[in-house]
């Protein structure tokens, strides 16, 4: 497994020395740097270019949210773990449809902080429970306009078995594997299924599969 370069964007000192302690006897993890608003992050990320990056929602200047938008459209290959005291369903879902590949609350323990690193590493997103019990709800009740995806999409059956297997959590090698292609041929396939649903990420095409009923 590869080395993930993460940094934290937090205005509190105190919290951002906490979590990176916290972070630190995972020998996978390799700590690039500390911001305390959007601002400072994009000048961060310019010159370390993280794999990760641990986003506070709100903070001064530019928060969590300019931030993100900011990041998406410049560094998409960059993952964001939203990591924030608020677990308001809107803020989720706004985030979701902006392009995060995870929400955290501010309590959760370092171990499943861990763990999502590694996983939106790996696959691309990380929803715990949190998230899919809100947007769950947010599907039944047909109140998905933050979540910006298409209503209506053919998705060939290759297209549709490689989302299946994207929401069982599985990589792109291990994809290839199991349905006998390439990984260079399993991108492409994300990319049209990205291209196809409007998605921004992985955690869209979730979204989308889990919504349009492909995935229960």
């Amino acid at each position: 497994m590869s080395i993930i370069k993460y940094v934290i964007a937090d205005d509190h000192t105190i919290f951002r020395q906490g979590l990176r302690y916290a972070l630190a006897d995972d020998h996978k993890l390799k700590f690039a740097g500390e911001a305390e608003n959007g601002k400072k992050l994009l000048e961060l990320v310019k010159k370390q270019m993280p794999d990760v990056i641990l986003l506070d929602l709100k903070m001064p200047e530019m928060d969590g949210m300019e931030a993100t938008e900011t990041l998406h459209t410049i560094h998409p290959e960059i993952k964001i773990l939203m990591l924030t005291s608020f677990d308001d369903e809107h803020f989720i879902l706004h985030l979701l449809g902006l392009g995060i590949n995870g929400y955290l609350l501010k309590n959760t323990e370092p171990d499943e902080i861990k763990r999502a690193i590694h996983t939106v590493y790996e696959n691309g997103y990380y929803f715990n429970h949190l998230v899919s019990n809100t947007m769950l709800r947010a599907i039944t009740q047909k109140n998905n306009s933050d979540l910006k995806l298409k209503e209506v999409i053919k998705l060939n059956d290759r297209e549709t078995e490689v989302l299946k297997l994207i929401c069982e959590e599985l990589t792109t090698a291990e994809i290839a594997a199991k349905i006998f292609l390439s990984p260079r041929t399993i991108e492409g396939i994300r990319t049209t299924l990205i291209e196809k649903t409007g998605a921004k990420n992985i955690a869209g095409l979730v979204l989308y599969a889990i919504k349009s009923g492909i995935v229960k």
